[in-house]
């Protein structure tokens, strides 16, 4: 399993026009054994390749998770276009997406049978240093 190092910095991909960004967050149980375990079903070997193709057919160019401890913080970039409650109740309806949100769940201080739309929580911008 491979964590980045946050004091290295994390590349970012380019875009050819502007794109929006939607950030969540969601916690999991406190575990330290869960949380590894959860990682590691999130790494590029065992994400399960339907999921992964879910997320980009419901028009989600990038995605990104990072961790602290058991808070997940999760950026979501996008077209301009892209209209988030289409988009997620169309991933809800997926083959596969439900059966995940249910694998995950065990990990998760969700609901039982929650979306990741239910699960994941959007976060407000209060500060950006953009010119």
């Amino acid at each position: 399993m491979e964590i980045m190092n946050s004091k290295a910095g994390y590349r970012v991909k380019e875009y050819s026009g502007p794109v929006k960004r939607y950030c969540q967050t969601l916690d999991l149980k406190e575990d330290p054994e869960l949380i590894t375990e959860y990682m590691k079903r999130h790494s590029q070997a065992e994400a399960w390749p339907e999921i992964i193709a879910g997320i980009r057919e419901v028009g989600i160019l990038e995605m990104e998770i990072y961790i602290l401890e058991n808070r997940l913080f999760m950026i979501v970039e996008t077209p301009l276009d892209f209209e988030w409650d289409t988009a997620m109740e169309k991933l809800a309806g997926l083959p596969r997406q439900a059966e995940w949100e249910d694998y995950m769940s065990i990990f998760q201080v969700a609901s039982p049978g929650a979306t990741s739309a239910e699960k994941w929580r959007l976060m407000d911008r209060m500060f950006y240093l953009y010119e």
